[in-house]
């Protein structure tokens, strides 16, 4: 009954690693995965460890050695820190945040959507008329809201991103759940008297997921330009998690007397992020366009 077979996947991922720059798309954004995921190990510095960190090394231009011999590569912020290390420390929070808030949105937007499609009538009316609300409001701005009521911290940040993202999900989901309760396999299982909750999760669910994945893909970019924007605002992250937002923030001030690497190699390493993500979900979105693969 399953719109995509095991067959379909496999010609689906050999289509994908067709196109060049959606591969290198993907091989970048993977270095950049583990990269983050590593920052423990292969940092050269741990930027929140003050016994490492010495002020006197404080904004010293790319390529600049501490007092003691240790050569900086990419310079150091204000506070001393070998921005190398702060580099991919921030990426391991920018992903860590922006990859948690796009999976509960995704798992959130879904339910509603596919509960709203399959229950139709007034529910349906009810839901959809609060998303088209919310959709009307910049997600920023309920972002904002949110994190000024509730205040700082990682957790509330997720909070935030979720709210302010469910909602596309929750609006591709119904759309596709409409169009697929209108086909046969949907009429068999109800001829069978297949419960609600399967004929939901085993029957519409499968083909509903592959235009979601692309939204979830590209909604996690969303997510992470939308936590940076928050941090370089002073309402996103504490100074405790140093995100990439955050560090662009910490060394704008700076760009004006000629201190750019505190601000550029941040911006350019979430640039990098921001880009191949996207990238990657725009590809995904051609391949699994059903009209594309006809």
């Amino acid at each position: 009954s399953n719109m995509y077979s095991l067959g379909s996947y496999k010609k689906l991922c050999l289509d994908y690693f067709e196109n060049k720059l959606a591969f290198l798309s993907l091989l970048i954004l993977f270095i950049l995965v583990v990269l983050s995921l590593l920052s423990p190990i292969i940092s050269p510095q741990n930027p929140y460890n003050l016994a490492e960190i010495n002020i006197i090394d404080g904004r010293l231009p790319p390529g600049s050695q501490s007092y003691k011999g240790f050569v900086y590569i990419l310079g150091t912020d204000d506070q001393g820190r070998d921005m190398l290390s702060a580099i991919l420390y921030g990426l391991r929070i920018s992903l860590g945040v922006g990859i948690s808030s796009g999976v509960l949105a995704f798992i959130l937007g879904l339910s509603v959507g596919l509960f709203a499609a399959y229950q139709g009538g007034k529910v349906d009316m009810l839901i959809m008329r609060f998303v088209d609300i919310q959709l009307s409001f910049p997600a920023i701005l309920i972002a904002l809201i949110l994190l000024t009521t509730l205040g700082r911290g990682t957790d509330k940040v997720i909070i935030a991103l979720i709210a302010s993202q469910w909602v596309y999900y929750a609006r591709v989901a119904r759309g596709t759940a409409l169009t697929e309760l209108n086909k046969e396999y949907i009429e068999s299982a109800r001829c069978l008297n297949l419960s609600k909750l399967r004929i939901i999760f085993f029957q519409l669910l499968p083909n509903c997921l592959p235009p979601l994945i692309v939204v979830m893909t590209i909604e996690i970019g969303h997510a992470i330009a939308l936590e940076a924007t928050l941090s370089f605002l002073g309402v996103g992250l504490p100074i405790t998690k140093t995100s990439l937002g955050l560090l662009i923030s910490n060394g704008y001030e700076y760009m004006l007397y000629g201190k750019y690497w505190i601000s550029m190699f941040p911006g350019i390493a979430l640039l990098f992020l921001i880009l191949t993500i996207n990238v990657v979900g725009d590809h995904l979105r051609d391949i699994l366009n059903p009209r594309l693969n006809q």
